[in-house]
């Protein structure tokens, strides 16, 4: 510890009045009273209380602090904003504690590095916990947000999302049912008379404005029940795309903690509140032929009595012979482009009646069966009510009851049992799916071999219907004359 100065009993005012000797850098006095305890100062004046002793054979020495810091003894002092009264520790009691360590074997200098280190651990603890708490309470902030943003999600925000989403996956057709049975209504339409008339709402609008996480299978249930005894077939194809519109909800990030896991769509009570559709059986027969053709090509609107003849002689949808333009027309291949649900489109034969039938007709418009009535769609075509209700005044002027446009498809179908068309030809022509193996890997009929059948059921329902017509003299090498 080398060769210490005289030790005095420290005093404030000898503490006070120690000095540096000149050309010294520091002198250190030591108390006479505790040992161990020293006064430092510095050429340049600065004073501290240390502490000096030997360890292990080493010295050891701590900085306690500054005399104007540390009293010499023990006191108590006011703090001047709270009043309250607190002990301060001297110097010499300071130094009398460390001894107490250096006796215990104890280091005071690695121990305070210790309990600054272990401060610090505590120090970075305690900001690591209130980091994580911030984030937490930031993520719980931003959860509730999401919670909140999710509940104010309506069916027809998530309906909107789900139709652009698959909008590139759908037909025309799919993706029109969409909008029609989710559409609000009360749109104004032009009608024949004055009465001003809007459209209806769709199935779906009811459940539209409601918030998507109300939607469960309670909701859905009162919905069915409704619209079932209102609409049952409508109401039927409503529920099938609600459904599936569940599935989709449940694979998007954004929805999927909004519905229930639970498809709520796919319940006993919903199925059995819709009903059953009953099997259709509306057809033609071939007594009824005569009677059918003589009302149909008694119709006023020559377009629409073309239209519906096309329609049993093709076996095609009534939405896919009304969306026909000019261009799906093929006269030089005899081919006609049906746009359908099922492959997206299909090409059947142009058979002659058929052309016959098309011949005549404008072409201004683009549409193979075009409308100038204001009551028709603005894309200038012919839509559904109108060859609806002109085939139901034909219907009553035959005689004829129940039998509606998709009938005259089933009839098609029908009426090649006559003829032992193959099954695989009919469906083909009419844009069914292949329903056995063979029809659906192997087979699939050129359109020259398709025309050899179709216009071989061409003639005879014309032959039956008792329709005359004679096919144009470049097709008289495969046809012959209809009396």
């Amino acid at each position: 510890m080398g060769k210490r100065q005289q030790r005095d009993n420290f005093t404030a005012g000898r503490v006070a009045a120690f000095t540096c000797p000149p050309g010294k850098q520091q002198a250190i006095y030591w108390d006479g009273k505790q040992p161990g305890l020293g006064l430092r100062v510095t050429a340049t004046g600065a004073r501290a209380y240390i502490f000096e002793s030997r360890l292990k054979g080493r010295t050891v020495r701590v900085t306690i602090g500054s005399p104007e810091a540390w009293p010499l003894e023990s006191d108590e002092v006011q703090d001047r904003e709270t009043g309250e009264v607190r002990k301060r520790e001297g110097a010499r009691q300071r130094a009398a504690a460390l001894t107490v360590l250096i006796d215990q074997g104890i280091n005071p200098t690695e121990q305070r590095r210790e309990d600054e280190e272990a401060k610090a651990r505590a120090k970075a603890q305690r900001e690591a916990e209130d980091a994580a708490k911030v984030q937490r309470e930031a993520e719980e902030q931003r959860q509730r947000e999401q919670d909140e943003a999710r509940r104010a999600v309506t069916v027809a925000d998530a309906w909107a999302a789900y139709l652009a989403d698959r909008r590139p996956h759908w037909s025309d057709l799919h993706y029109r049912d969409h909008l029609n049975k989710a559409r609000p209504g009360g749109e104004d339409y032009a009608r024949r008379t004055k009465k001003p008339a809007t459209t209806k709402p769709g199935p779906l609008a009811a459940l539209m404005p409601l918030p998507l996480h109300s939607l469960d299978a309670g909701t859905v249930e009162q919905w069915a029940a409704t619209e079932g005894k209102a609409r049952p077939a409508s109401a039927r194809l409503a529920w099938r795309l609600l459904t599936v519109f569940f599935g989709w909800c449940r694979e998007q990030p954004q929805y999927a903690g909004t519905v229930p896991a639970t498809n709520p769509a796919k319940t006993r009570r919903a199925r059995e509140a819709l009903g059953r559709p009953a099997v259709k059986s509306d057809v033609l027969t071939r007594e009824q032929l005569k009677a059918w053709f003589a009302a149909v090509q008694g119709l006023k609107n020559t377009t629409a009595s073309a239209a519906l003849q096309i329609m049993l002689l093709t076996g095609a949808r009534p939405g896919e012979v009304l969306t026909l333009r000019w261009e799906d027309v093929n006269r030089k291949w005899k081919a006609l482009t049906i746009r359908d649900k099922v492959e997206g489109e299909r090409v059947i034969p142009l058979t002659p009646y058929v052309w016959h039938l098309l011949n005549p007709l404008p072409r201004g418009k683009g549409w193979v069966f075009a409308s100038s009535m204001k009551a028709e769609k603005s894309d200038g075509r012919m839509v559904l009510p109108t060859p609806s209700k002109a085939h139901g005044n034909a219907c009553t002027a035959a005689d004829i009851e129940g039998l509606t446009l998709h009938g005259l498809r089933r009839s098609f179908s029908s009426l090649t049992e006559w003829l032992e068309i193959p099954a695989g030809v009919v469906a083909q022509i009419q844009g069914h799916k292949p329903s056995a193996t063979a029809e659906k890997h192997y087979k699939r009929r050129p359109l020259d071999l398709l025309r050899l059948h179709h216009e071989r059921i061409e003639a005879w329902i014309l032959q039956q219907g008792g329709v005359a017509f004679t096919p144009p003299c470049e097709d008289e090498s495969r046809l012959h004359s209809v009396v």
